[in-house]
């Protein structure tokens, strides 16, 4: 087990509470209509999404009817054999990624989409555009 500096979340409860917010995003949900729902305060739903306070068993069954998945995708894409502290950077509300309004919207926006091929040509272009950098970088 790697050591985790004093009061620092577990990397698994902040890779949770990232699955978490993912979701609630796709859906359109804020945090307080997430809290009414399960039953907890928006501070506690913001506190589970940045990994501060585990969530415990029955609650993350809760949410997962909530966010219409099952239990097991909180987990899904968990990066083991990966050192601790990386998986953390990964993930971490300090990541700004998720907070970008803009983000937020485009996110929206793709689970929007009803046409599963306009869906998935759009997220190619993104793809591409995005990888775009990496190509016109000098190889070393």
């Amino acid at each position: 087990m790697i050591p985790r500096k004093e009061h620092a979340p577990h990397p698994i409860d902040v890779y949770v509470g990232g699955r978490m917010r993912l979701r609630r995003i796709q859906l359109g949900l804020s945090q307080g209509a997430l809290a009414s729902k399960i039953g907890v305060s928006f501070q506690a739903v913001q506190k589970y999404e940045s990994g501060d306070i585990r969530i415990s068993a029955s609650r993350l069954y809760d949410v997962a009817q909530v966010l219409e998945v099952s239990p097991a995708f909180f987990f899904e894409g968990y990066p083991d054999g990966l050192v601790a502290k990386n998986i953390a950077s990964e993930v971490s509300p300090t990541n700004e990624t998720f907070d970008r309004r803009e983000v937020m919207s485009l996110i929206r926006g793709y689970y929007g989409i009803r046409d599963p091929q306009l869906q998935a040509d759009i997220l190619r272009l993104i793809s591409k555009l995005g990888h775009r950098g990496d190509e016109d970088a000098p190889a070393h």
